[in-house]
């Protein structure tokens, strides 16, 4: 099992490995939650990386990911644990059939582990081969206000209690990564217990070097001109901007078409690839796509 980074450059390296490449405030901010063993609450747009950066951490330090994916309606039973009913109705069939059943011992049997379905936080909590596993919390604010007081024991204590068996505490504790899109606010009493760091759209040369590690097969021409075009994009009174998530399949969209290059009628023909949203794409399709194209063209040529 690989050890854990000793300092802010190693936590770059160890991250750049899985080709995944940070600045100086993000990589400080994943090696003090891992030296200080504090959950990571990362916020963003959409596409910036967050989720990605829990599932670099599980494969740099080779430990089991595990994700809770937020939704509407998210509550216990399919956050922490639940019971596996159908085999409790097979087994309480099978002691009928038998007769002379003990029913405390039937109810005790019924609610043990044998029955017991682990959900994503309980078993973060549990040992895990290879170490204490990565847990990623992903978009949070999708959740109700309510699901976030099922965190907080979780998170303060590292551990969860299910009623019929008690408290179940971590011997050691999982790694913890958050993540919110910001379509609602998180209550402070969860924010406290995290270190917070907010994740930003990169700049044009690292998104050039995320994009050459992620779609080397892009080739650097055109990679320069995809990340020129994105970062002016981004500029742009758009619905949603773009993130590296978007630059990367739409250069890996441009390599499948054989472009070399960027054009108006390639950059009309594939906006479907960078931006989601068909007001945004209605918008800059024919001569706007040509305007911004035409601008990176030009600043590209000046500034050779």
């Amino acid at each position: 099992m690989p050890a854990l980074p000793k300092s802010i450059d190693q936590t770059q390296t160890l991250l750049g490995r899985t080709g995944y490449l940070c600045g100086r405030g993000l990589a400080t901010v994943v090696f003090l939650s891992l030296k200080l063993g504090k959950p990571l609450f990362l916020e963003g747009e959409a596409g910036v990386g967050k989720t990605e950066i829990a599932k670099a951490l599980a494969e740099a330090l080779g430990r089991r990911l595990i994700r809770l994916q937020c939704y509407e309606g998210l509550d216990a039973a399919q956050a922490v644990y639940d019971w596996n009913y159908p085999a409790q109705m097979i087994e309480i069939r099978l002691a009928e059939a038998g007769g002379g059943a003990d029913r405390e011992h039937l109810a005790a049997e019924l609610f043990s582990e044998r029955f017991l379905t682990r959900r994503p936080l309980l078993e973060a909590m549990e040992p895990q081969p290879g170490g204490p596993p990565v847990l990623l919390i992903d978009e949070i604010d999708r959740a109700d206000e309510p699901f976030e007081a099922f965190l907080l024991e979780a998170l303060s204590d590292f551990q969860v209690t299910v009623p019929e068996l008690g408290t179940i505490k971590a011997e050691e504790p999982p790694i913890v990564v958050i993540t919110s899109n910001r379509t609602r606010e998180i209550h402070d009493a969860l924010k406290r217990r995290c270190l917070y760091h907010w994740v930003d759209y990169p700049d044009a040369e690292r998104e050039l070097a995320i994009l050459e590690a992620r779609a080397p097969e892009a080739g650097r021409k055109l990679s320069e001109e995809v990340v020129a075009f994105v970062q002016r994009l981004r500029t742009e009174d758009l619905f949603k901007r773009p993130g590296v998530s978007e630059t990367i399949d739409w250069a890996k969209c441009l390599v499948a078409l054989d472009a070399l290059t960027l054009d108006p009628q390639t950059v009309s023909d594939t906006l479907g690839a960078l931006l989601k949203y068909q007001d945004d794409i209605a918008r800059f399709q024919g001569s706007q796509a040509k305007r911004v194209l035409d601008e990176v063209k030009q600043a590209m040529a000046g500034a050779a």
